[in-house]
């Protein structure tokens, strides 16, 4: 497969089918269109011209599917923004640059001294796996992989390189200020996902994170401060009573996408 990543776009099916099911077969194929031009050109204008003229629908089409698509992107800016295409852009860039590398070490090696390994020797000897293909995320939704797929598409991410989210670090953090609550024995596959989502999301300026987070110490500190949040001033803390027995919610509630934009919301302050 090639390293040139416009070329090419991932599409997670179990996690686009289960994203998608109340569009109609032409709403599908603008969708599909949208997420295309997307991947290649970057974000498109909230223009109506340019929308239906990407999407190869008439003025009077585009106008009744736009209410159903504009609900997989965030319109931001006077752009339309998909989370989880730019995450899968960052992910394949940066699986590139991976790549870029192993092949020059590969020929330094090579040719650099006498005796030196062939460059596929010297590439796997810096990695298990030479493919250029981002890994998929898990199918059920972030995550789903993105409430997700290529779908979950809510928040925007811009295509600049991510910054690393320090799982460890979060999970400290829930259970310093809410050790009370279930605290995760196995945290992999959606539950990262979904956390590096949402860390994502909050490092962009929004209504609730004004100035958002470019560094990972500033991040840290907006997730201390959210968990402080859930802890003190909302009902989650202490759960809800339901059929005689109490519910409590858990990190991997918490960081599912709608669950992350209710608590945001103010839907469970006290």
């Amino acid at each position: 497969m090639s390293s040139k990543v416009d070329i090419w776009m991932p599409l997670y099916v179990a996690d686009y089918l289960s994203a998608t099911s109340r569009l109609t077969t032409e709403q599908h194929g603008a969708y599909l269109l949208l997420l295309m031009d997307y991947w290649k050109n970057g974000p498109p204008p909230d223009n109506d011209g340019v929308l239906a003229q990407i999407t190869r629908l008439s003025p009077a089409a585009w106008s009744n599917a736009r209410t159903m698509l504009e609900a997989f992107f965030q319109v931001q800016a006077g752009q339309w923004l998909h989370h989880r295409v730019d995450e899968e852009l960052a992910k394949a860039n940066h699986n590139k640059e991976v790549n870029s590398r192993r092949g020059k070490a590969g020929a330094d090696a090579r040719y650099g001294k006498k005796d030196a390994p062939t460059m596929l020797e010297a590439s796997l000897a810096h990695s298990t796996s030479p493919s250029p293909t981002p890994t998929p995320t898990p199918t059920p939704t972030s995550s789903s992989s993105s409430s997700s797929s290529i779908e979950e598409g809510k928040p925007s991410l811009s295509t600049a390189k991510l910054m690393t989210c320090p799982q460890d670090v979060i999970l400290k953090l829930w259970a310093k200020h809410l050790p009370h609550l279930a605290q995760p024995r196995i945290w992999e596959g959606n539950r990262r996902a979904n956390l590096r989502q949402r860390w994502n999301q909050a490092s962009k300026p929004s209504q609730y994170s004004p100035e958002g987070y470019q560094t990972e110490g500033a991040g840290v500190q907006w997730w201390d401060s959210f968990f402080g949040y859930i802890a003190n001033d909302t009902t989650l803390s202490t759960g809800f009573e339901s059929q005689g027995r109490t519910w409590r919610p858990d990190l991997e509630w918490v960081v599912n996408a709608t669950n992350f934009q209710k608590i945001i919301d103010g839907k469970y302050s006290k």
